[in-house]
């Protein structure tokens, strides 16, 4: 589990940032790669990284203003025009279906895949064996939610030293254990995986938000996050002008994710006033005087989510 950014400027592109989409890739767990937003020039951004649209299997819209909607059109076409067939879920609030449709209509732009777009309010949007998404509303100028990505516990590994004393060797019996399945002994006993697996691997949870003011909606999806990705558009000598245009400063990402006990804090959608790193460099000091574990997000960087020990 990786998370790769492909955008983090707020508003507009500049010259040294692109506008928002930030990728999740999820290589070892499904074999595929999960968007979040996806502002205009993403398909670009994407060209010039390892990320590959044919394994886009879901997109997540936190909001529809522009900097976060207007590259996907274009990038539905073209993953189309690359021969993708596999099927493609959107997920959005209410708007992003009429938003999708009129655009590849307007434009005849052939999608030779299916796709399947999910408008929401809010709750549980995904859930299989293996990930959970939640979302719940923040608070922007435009409805705006965020994503709570949530990997379940995974099995524990097998105990060495137990498979040796019930006499048992590596084969296809290795394998059902590890499934969950019990085995029988050629004696006649069984084995069940709780005699012989050590405890679970603690899923990891990734929660990455829309633009939003500080809200309660904010520490309830980041509630002991492994990772957080929290808008810093502004810094805190800006806080009247944040709140003017229902955005956060630094400052306050940097509160929320002491207040959510999160392991890890990504800032990102910065203001072009700041030009680059360097001029960001002042915003991230006021975040980890708050929260010390906190990095500034940046265009290609790709960043493994930890699991906790």
């Amino acid at each position: 589990m990786e998370l790769y950014f492909l955008g983090t400027n707020a508003g507009v592109p500049s010259l040294q940032r692109n506008v928002t989409s930030i990728a999740l890739r999820l290589l070892e767990e499904r074999r595929s790669l999960w968007l979040f937003d996806c502002g205009e020039g993403t398909q670009h951004q994407i060209l010039k990284s390892p990320l590959k649209l044919s394994k886009l299997e879901k997109v997540f819209i936190t909001h529809m203003h522009g900097d976060h909607v207007f590259g996907l059109p274009g990038l539905l076409s073209s993953r189309g025009a690359q021969g993708v067939t596999a099927p493609l879920t959107i997920y959005g609030p209410p708007g992003i279906k009429s938003f999708i449709e009129t655009s590849l209509s307007i434009s005849q732009s052939r999608v030779p895949y299916t796709m399947e777009i999910i408008e929401h309010t809010g709750g549980i949007i995904f859930e299989d064996k293996y990930f959970r998404v939640e979302a719940a509303g923040l608070d922007h100028r435009a409805d705006s939610y965020g994503y709570r990505v949530v990997e379940k516990d995974l099995p524990g590994s097998l105990d060495p030293k137990r498979l040796e004393a019930y006499g048992l060797k590596p084969g296809p019996q290795y394998g059902k254990l590890k499934r969950g399945e019990s085995v029988e002994l050629g004696d006649g006993r069984w084995i069940h995986p709780a005699d012989v697996l050590l405890a679970p691997k603690k899923g990891r949870v990734v929660t990455i938000l829309g633009d939003t003011r500080p809200c309660p909606g904010v520490e309830v999806l980041a509630k002991d996050a492994d990772i957080l990705v929290h808008e810093a558009t502004f810094m805190e000598d800006l806080a009247e002008l944040a709140h003017e245009y229902y955005h956060s400063t630094a400052k306050q990402a940097a509160e929320a994710a002491v207040r959510a006990g999160v392991k890890s804090l990504f800032l990102t959608h910065f203001s072009s006033r700041y030009k680059d790193v360097e001029h960001l460099q002042p915003l991230l000091q006021e975040a980890k005087d708050v929260f010390e574990n906190t990095r500034l997000a940046e265009d290609f960087g790709l960043y493994p989510v930890q699991r906790s020990t």
